[in-house]
């Protein structure tokens, strides 16, 4: 009876372990299948696999970024936005930089370009390698007034090698690479 009694938490410790590779498994396959959805551009289904991903591992970080990616190509803004939250929420470092990014994206397309200056910033403390951010960044920057802001976003996106920016700024500001820099705020 002793040798039963102290073999039932092994049994049960093995179950759970099972049932834990099981649905990380399960959830991993719906993530698997809304990809190749996602990829042949069917995003509602897409979506709806990622759901289930979701309700699977509800920490799953790369199914909240995937349907945020479909979510804002379908222009349902709001639900994008929703799952870059839950994407930084659960990601590590590099998911919330690309998440913070993607979300600035979204508030700039929507008109919240304060919001996106915000998501841009934690990006860029994230990654300041990140071009793109600092580009986008100088774009809300410009849609709030903040000119000189804009400038010095887009200089740091050129010396990034972001080609959009080094476009406009020799366009504006032929001399730019001359320039001193702007006093950090």
């Amino acid at each position: 009876m002793k040798k039963i009694l102290c073999c039932i938490p092994l049994v049960t410790a093995l179950m759970l372990l099972t049932v834990g590779i099981t649905l990380a498994e399960s959830a991993n396959s719906s993530f698997n299948l809304g990809f190749e959805k996602h990829q042949q551009g069917d995003l509602p289904t897409a979506i709806r696999l990622y759901s289930k991903a979701i309700e699977i591992n509800p920490a799953f970080a790369m199914a909240f970024q995937m349907r945020g990616i479909a979510q804002q190509q379908l222009k349902k803004y709001p639900q994008a936005i929703s799952d870059y939250t839950m994407a930084i929420t659960f990601g590590d470092n590099a998911f919330k930089s690309v998440n913070y990014y993607n979300r600035g994206i979204v508030k700039n397309m929507t008109g919240d370009f304060t919001g996106a200056i915000v998501d841009f910033s934690q990006t860029i403390a994230l990654d300041r390698k990140m071009a793109e951010a600092f580009f986008h960044r100088g774009i809300a920057k410009s849609k709030i007034g903040d000119l000189a802001g804009r400038f010095d976003d887009f200089r740091n996106a050129a010396l990034l090698r972001d080609h959009n920016a080094e476009r406009w700024l020799n366009t504006y500001y032929p001399g730019w690479r001359e320039l001193p820099p702007s006093p950090a705020p």
